[in-house]
């Protein structure tokens, strides 16, 4: 079993490569299906027409003597079947390249917007909001699927970029608050272990398999129907039926296919969310609470959706009948996972609650107060210690308390405009005004051109108090923002993108740091309002990227010492690339754009060559023996941009290569 963060998004890529190996066999055996069912009818055609015309053919004639016509028409069915296999998936594929969105719609889920004032949508809200920050994700879209009673949740989504975490109605009201953050750890397991982009790729790849069994019961219909309507079309019926069934039979096998490789996809994947659910939480109970509520509630955990059944390997627990052998099953029963959780377990559900759980036991996300933050600024060193890579994709109970602690930090005016569309944007612009009153003035003054009128006079309102935020407050700040950045209309979105721009343009020597906020957002953002491409792996070796690792060390060691001192730091860190020439590039290389361009192709490397890049970004920062609280949160921003999302750093924890 995948051990760490690279090794798991690694299994998730290699599963996704068995998946498409499994799917062409599918293909085949569906193909070969059809063409065999085509060389029979032939056949028995052949033998109609010779009977019609006083010929008697023995039965082997009838089916080997395949006429030039025939050999044409069992491979142009062969040909068909094959088309509308690869046009459903290529169609489905198009249909989800928004992202998770697209999947939780389908399936009647509504957006839960930042400003909702309903207790249950605010626990929820406030919920998925903590475990995003203590998993260094950005917040991502939540969803609601208002009409599903039973306890059921799942998170969908190519990247952590376009993710949405969804859950039913039953979930928001049943769960307590420790139940609920122990199935939405589980849902973020899958964002982190890669599970996420397997399963909604799973839904595109599978979706032509079973358009011919879709297509076979509509013809079912249309021949029925016809038949009965006039004797004169019966022959005509009989014949649209003998194809609708054998459409049918070959959709089942297409569809049991589809199914089997969906279990075998998933079913090992639960127990590890489940694992990484409870190292996440430390709280087994809350999660196994959970399931047991779904072995007592009355709905279980179905759902009743119409496009159910595509998605059920997705969902936190089983949301449809899957037979009765098991066979097919996507998740492994409810007691073997509680077992696994809670080995001393008596076997026997809970009585459900009169009152629903949600409403009973509401209460504000995160404890009050700046305690437990290292709160002596910016340039407190923290210190060194082995392997920040380990860091990535390993969120613990300690970082979920932290960033609650975090949250309740940040001024509540600031907190309240975050999370609503207008306020975040006067957020975001904050946090990019410079202190130097000239560099201050030049972009306040293109703000009040460019920016709506009240989004202007916001940021001024604001910026007294983003003035004095904290630095490790700036990325969870902008990563808090995203769910309100999102409901923007695309015009809102462009005047914001532009406004963004200028900001930047406006001081020629844009820190680092805030150059990496404006990557992080625009990153994560663009997805939602801009057609971009699937994240792919490109590289499987950094051999070809070798000027890129050079910009990006090279970067990180001016931006944190003297020129004198810049080698060292760059030698420090290439160390961590083993194999990998590496070399300290002028000043004038390393500027902001070759930056972006390198960061964009080192993101498309394989998920095991991202450990060293990481530990080399943080032994380059750390060739002082010094490391800021700013120069930690900028690491954190670029393993977000090389999609290895790093958890906060814990108050005394030391962290570096």
């Amino acid at each position: 079993m995948a051990t760490d963060f690279y090794e798991r998004q690694d299994a998730a890529r290699r599963s996704t490569s068995w998946l498409i190996g499994m799917f062409a066999l599918g293909v085949l055996a569906v193909v070969a299906g059809t063409m065999a069912v085509a060389w029979v009818v032939t056949g028995g055609l052949q033998s109609y027409r010779a009977a019609k015309s006083g010929q008697i053919l023995d039965a082997p004639d009838a089916f080997y003597d395949v006429s030039h016509d025939d050999l044409l028409a069992i491979l142009a069915a062969g040909g068909a079947t094959l088309l509308l296999i690869g046009g459903g998936t290529t169609y489905k594929i198009a249909q989800l390249a928004g992202g998770g969105s697209v999947v939780a719609e389908e399936l009647g889920g509504k957006r839960v917007y930042p400003n909702a004032t309903n207790l249950v949508e605010q626990r929820l809200l406030n919920v998925v909001e903590e475990m995003a920050l203590a998993s260094g994700v950005p917040v991502p879209p939540v969803y609601l699927l208002d009409k599903e009673r039973g306890i059921n949740a799942f998170a969908a989504g190519y990247s952590s970029s376009d993710a949405v975490v969804a859950v039913t109605r039953g979930t928001a009201e049943q769960l307590t608050r420790e139940e609920l953050q122990g199935v939405v750890a589980h849902e973020f397991s899958h964002i982190l272990n890669g599970d996420m982009r397997l399963n909604v790729r799973l839904i595109g790849i599978l979706h032509g398999l079973l358009l011919l069994g879709l297509i076979g019961r509509i013809l079912l219909r249309v021949g029925g129907t016809g038949s009965r309507s006039s004797s004169s079309k019966n022959s005509n019926g009989a014949a649209i039926v003998m194809i609708g069934l054998a459409m049918f039979v070959l959709g089942y096998i297409g569809t049991l296919m589809g199914n089997l490789i969906k279990a075998a996809v998933s079913r090992q994947r639960e127990y590890l969310a489940d694992a990484s659910a409870v190292q996440f939480t430390r709280n087994p109970g809350g999660l196994s609470g959970a399931l047991k509520k779904i072995g007592a509630f009355i709905s279980g955990s179905r759902l009743t959706a119409p496009k159910a059944a595509e998605a059920s390997h997705m969902f936190f627990s089983q949301g449809v009948w899957e037979g009765f052998t098991g066979l097919t099953a996507t998740h492994p029963p409810l007691e073997k996972r509680i077992l696994a959780l809670e080995p001393n377990w008596d076997g026997k559900f809970p009585k459900m609650p009169q009152q629903p759980a949600g409403i009973a036991e509401f209460s504000a996300a995160g404890v009050a107060g700046l305690a437990g933050l290292a709160g002596d600024g910016p340039d407190v060193p923290l210190g060194v210690v082995s392997r920040a890579a380990d860091q990535v994709g390993e969120p613990v109970e300690a970082h979920r308390e932290y960033a609650a602690r975090l949250i309740e930090a940040i001024p509540t005016v600031v907190r309240d405009n975050a999370h609503e569309s207008y306020g975040a944007r006067a957020v975001l612009y904050g946090l990019l005004i410079d202190a130097d009153p000239a560099v201050r003035e030049k972009q306040l003054a293109m703000l009040a051109k460019t920016a709506a009128q009240d989004v202007y006079e916001l940021t001024l309102k604001l910026l007294p108090y983003l003035d004095l935020l904290d630095v490790r407050v700036r990325l969870p700040l902008v990563d808090m923002s995203l769910p309100a950045l999102r409901a923007m209309s695309p015009p809102q979105y462009r005047t914001f993108n532009t406004c963004f721009r200028e900001l930047v343009r406006a001081d020629n020597r844009l820190g680092l740091f805030e150059w990496m906020l404006y990557r992080v957002l625009t990153r994560n953002l663009r997805p939602q309002f801009e057609k971009t491409a699937a994240p792919r792996v490109a590289y499987y070796g950094l051999q070809r990227l070798e000027v890129e690792c050079s910009v990006l060390l090279s970067t990180l060691a001016y931006a944190d010492n003297r020129r004198e001192e810049a080698a060292a730091a760059v030698d420090r860190g290439a160390a961590k690339l083993r194999g990998v020439k590496v070399a300290l590039l002028p000043a004038e290389s390393c500027g902001l754009d070759p930056l972006r361009k390198s960061l964009e192709k080192l993101a498309q490397v394989a998920p095991k060559q991202r450990r060293g890049l990481v530990d080399a970004c943080a032994a380059t920062i750390c060739a002082d023996n010094e490391v800021t609280v700013a120069e930690a949160e900028l690491l954190r921003g670029i393993c977000d941009m090389l999609d290895c999302p790093m958890p906060p750093l814990l108050p005394g924890q030391r962290v570096a290569a």
